[in-house]
């Protein structure tokens, strides 16, 4: 990762120096143990600041679309002849880049306003995790080989980093990026994709009030504080459902209706759109198991579309296409 992480300062200093980019989005060392933070460059001599570790967890995509959109805003009222592209380089992993083609396919932007500096993914440390195998506050955390060194007021102690992976990361299939511009270093192993729906499968053979039961109490969980939607990179509609309210779909309450009834509809917004990040479940202070549902939709997806999201830029997400191929088991015939 350090070899990466060498060659991603190296390029991110030529792109800026050449005038190539406006801005390198990628990642800094954070204040805080275990995170690696969003970190926005825009001269060649602060590339320094940029490293590439399993503490960087966020998908950067979010920004991209997000600075993009910012800048086109704040031009609409000059000439279109006195207009600027503002092109963006960012540091893209695997689920980064996959994001970043839905992105591309709903035309958020255009290719030519990013430049995406691809680097392979092992998976990324779960501050979850690592907190319970610490099993006492973190003051400090080392990776050392295939080891997370974590230091508390009790001591160190020293877990295998696999075991403290993210969930999405143990099963991905595309650690790699699919879309790339630089390639900072070769291809990274594959993790375990035979296992990627082996959870949603054991979920989906329960009776269906043990599946009530079980999505019930998770959505017991959420106060309805938006991260999980914040953090999303494919959150970007103009007004959230959430916050309309003509019509109101749901209230402000954290009611078990309204919480249950503003996860339900964000999940099924992302039907055909989530790449499995696992952002949405890494910044939940309460510890919504998100993933279960999301994953569910992702293997419907599949099994009904054969498609993936973000996989390639010639396959559209199936919200979004037709075919007289496409099964209709699902269609209610009586």
């Amino acid at each position: 990762m350090e070899n990466a992480a060498a060659k991603l300062r190296e390029e991110a200093k030529k792109l800026l120096a050449a005038k190539k980019v406006d801005v390198i989005i990628g990642y800094e060392k954070g204040t805080l143990p275990l995170q690696s933070v969003p970190s926005f460059i825009e001269k060649p001599e602060d590339a320094d600041k940029l490293v590439w570790d399993p503490f960087c967890s966020q998908n950067l995509a979010k920004f991209a679309h997000d600075l993009i959109h910012q800048h086109k805003a704040s031009q609409v009222r000059m000439k279109p002849e006195e207009r600027k592209k503002k092109v963006v380089g960012i540091v893209a992993r695997g689920c980064t880049t996959r994001s970043m083609v839905i992105h591309l396919q709903e035309k958020q932007y255009g290719r030519d306003e990013v430049v995406i500096l691809g680097v392979p993914c092992t998976g990324y440390v779960s501050k979850k995790k690592a907190a319970a195998a610490a099993g006492g506050e973190i003051t400090g955390a080392e990776v050392k080989g295939k080891d997370l060194v974590l230091r508390t007021a009790a001591g160190e102690k020293t877990v295998p980093l696999s075991s403290v992976l993210s969930d999405s990361c143990l099963t991905c299939r595309f650690n790699n990026p699919v879309i790339v511009d630089v390639s900072l270093s070769e291809p990274a192993p594959p993790m375990n994709p035979e296992g990627e729906y082996e959870k949603v499968n054991a979920f989906e053979k329960l009776p269906e009030e043990e599946r009530w039961a079980y999505f019930t109490k998770e959505m017991a969980k959420c106060m309805k504080c938006y991260a999980c939607r914040n953090t999303c990179p494919s959150c970007y509609c103009k007004v959230c459902f959430a916050e309309q309210n003509q019509p109101a779909w749901i209230g402000v309450s954290v009611d078990p209706s309204d919480t249950q009834m503003f996860q339900l509809m964000r999940i099924f917004h992302m039907a055909g759109r989530c790449v499995d990040c696992g952002s949405c479940i890494e910044v939940c202070p309460m510890g919504v198991d998100l993933r279960t549902f999301l994953k569910k939709l992702d293997k419907d997806g599949f099994e009904l579309f054969n498609t993936r999201p973000g996989a390639d830029m010639a396959s559209p997400p199936p919200l979004s296409a037709y075919s007289y191929e496409d099964k209709e088991e699902f269609i209610y015939n009586p």
